[in-house]
């Protein structure tokens, strides 16, 4: 079964896919829009492209558990990507997700331009890797 898992942000989405086990991570991309319709819309086609069965959205959590603002644009994304792709959508707490992403890149030694450019993936895959070691340990 495929998993994209969904790192969305303001201007840049990064999105992450399962292989077709649903086991590993497979392909990666950014989505560059700012509209919350244009950002579901690609993933739609995304999904349908990929034959995705189940979204995976992160879920920006504040760090003592308090829900903010980005909790609420989550919650709203969650909303029109269930009305884009017909598809279950997992909320999924990314606390740390993109500073884990930002360590990453930086132990791999990518100046801070190239960072930019591919951290929002990065992050979606980190999403996408800790959604499945839960479903793989919770059956």
């Amino acid at each position: 079964m495929r998993i994209m898992a969904i790192d969305y942000g303001d201007a840049h989405t990064g999105i992450a896919i399962s292989d077709p086990t649903g086991f590993l991570a497979g392909f990666t991309t950014t989505i560059d829009a700012y509209r919350p319709e244009a950002v579901a819309d690609r993933i739609a086609a995304l999904a349908g492209e990929y034959g995705v069965e189940e979204l995976v959205l992160g879920h920006p959590i504040n760090m003592d558990g308090t829900r903010g603002p980005r909790s609420e644009k989550a919650r709203a994304m969650a909303d029109l990507l269930r009305q884009a792709t017909s598809l279950p959508v997992v909320l999924w707490d990314e606390r740390r997700t993109t500073i884990d992403a930002h360590q990453i890149l930086f132990n791999s030694g990518k100046n801070a331009k190239k960072r930019k450019k591919v951290v929002d993936a990065v992050a979606a895959s980190l999403i996408l890797e800790g959604y499945l070691t839960y479903k793989k340990s919770h059956g």
